[in-house]
């Protein structure tokens, strides 16, 4: 059986020894670079290796012209994958600290990405791990570098000239993810810019979850996006948030629940406000699903 989605920590716990599966720690912190590699070198799910979102699963930041987690070139994540022991035939299992939302998400996606379907992110993270006293490791891990390939499939992206076209058509929903006092421009920790693209509605990342950080079952998740399909097709579902990595979070959501792929906008928010022609608006007249 192959994990496409999501997996459970008990499912996990009983391949912890199987030489088909990778399992990879994607910890990160935005305020701090370096504190999930620190945290996986501490303790970390037998197994595991480490996958840094700056270096491993993004590409190089071009000031002015990308956002800050650009997708990464394909030959340089086929490679990186490959040293990871990812090959063909790997089930792959990603996890964070933060419900898949961080990097295990975009771990799992950027496999996608390539072709690469056996991939799944662990339902609950490394919190649930450790709160049912599962076993840990520390120290480094390696596994023997694999032959890995992949070739990317654009039909799952959209790129800024396509999101202007389609973030006024009644044939689109383009959906921003981040919580709303981001998405109206009331704060914005990150970015120079506060607001969101004209025409996004917001549907928040956090309410994927239960209160335990956790997916919510498949027929609650139904009952949210559901209602984005009403006479759009999944396809023309884009997704963005501030740099292409949370985002992610609510298209695996949408899978869980039965209702297809939608489409990633890698360069999100921060890319956008790169170009002072585009418009950027916090107008809350802009439609608030949930």
């Amino acid at each position: 059986m192959a994990y496409e989605t999501l997996i459970s920590t008990q499912d996990l716990s009983g391949h912890l020894r199987d030489p088909e599966w990778v399992i990879v720690d994607c910890r990160f912190s935005l305020a701090n670079p370096e504190a999930g590699r620190s945290q996986y070198l501490e303790s970390h799910i037998p197994q595991a290796v480490y996958a840094h979102l700056d270096e491993d699963l993004s590409g190089p930041v071009i000031p002015g012209v990308t956002g800050r987690h650009p997708l990464p070139e394909a030959e340089f994540v086929v490679a990186r994958f490959g040293e990871l022991g990812i090959g063909s035939h790997t089930q792959v299992i990603a996890y964070d600290g933060a419900g898949g939302a961080l990097a295990a998400a975009r771990l799992w996606w950027i496999l996608r990405w390539l072709g690469h379907e056996s991939a799944a992110v662990l339902d609950g993270g490394w919190q649930k791990w450790v709160h049912e006293s599962r076993p840990i490791r520390w120290g480094e891990e390696k596994n023997s570098a694999q032959k890995f390939s992949g070739v990317p499939n654009s039909r799952l992206v959209a790129d800024s000239d396509e999101v202007e076209l389609i973030r006024q058509d009644r044939n689109y929903h383009l959906v921003d993810v981040r919580l709303p006092p981001r998405y109206l421009g009331e704060i914005e920790p990150i970015d120079r810019v506060a607001g969101h693209i004209p025409g996004a509605i917001n549907i928040p990342y956090d309410g994927n979850l239960t209160s335990d950080g956790i997916f919510l079952p498949k027929e609650e998740l139904l009952k949210q996006y559901r209602p984005l399909l009403e006479g759009v097709p999944i396809e023309n579902i884009v997704f963005y948030c501030g740099s292409g990595v949370t985002s992610i979070h609510s298209i695996l959501a949408i899978m869980v629940a039965g209702l297809g792929e939608a489409r990633l906008y890698p360069g999100s928010w921060s890319e956008w406000i790169t170009d002072p022609k585009r418009p950027v608006t916090t107008s809350g007249q802009d439609q608030v699903f949930r």
